[in-house]
């Protein structure tokens, strides 16, 4: 899918039968340099950030806790949306299964400079 020409809308509900694996964002639509991406999250990721890009989180299903370096904690519920500063470290926690809507710059790595288990590479995560 060409993401920078796709005038065609983008069911999202339906994007999301699409992800089959926890963490694993899939690119939906291109805004300039934004990547939309849609992922569902079970568990937690891990403690990272990401030095020159903001991100922002919104809640489709589900509930999502960012935990921040410090004790900080944000909940977001269905609906919430919240903006994780750029060079802030953080962690998203979902304890029970999460969908998520993520508007991130196309430089965004997964996880920052950590590497782990469930980063994807952004080629794994075109969709």
């Amino acid at each position: 899918m060409d993401l920078t020409t796709t005038a065609d809308p983008v069911e999202l509900l339906e994007a999301f039968d699409t992800v089959h694996a926890h963490w694993s964002p899939k690119v939906v639509a291109q805004v300039n340099d934004q990547y939309v991406k849609i992922a569902k999250l079970f568990g937690q990721l891990v403690w990272h950030n990401h030095e020159h890009e903001d991100e922002l989180f919104y809640v489709v299903r589900g509930e999502l806790r960012m935990e921040y370096e410090g004790g900080r904690t944000v909940n977001l519920r269905e609906g919430s949306l919240h903006v994780v500063p750029r060079g802030v470290m953080h962690n998203p926690v979902a304890e029970s299964e999460c969908w998520i809507v993520l508007i991130e710059s196309v430089t965004t790595k997964h996880t920052g400079d950590v590497v782990s288990p469930l980063t994807k590479s952004l080629d794994e995560q075109l969709y």
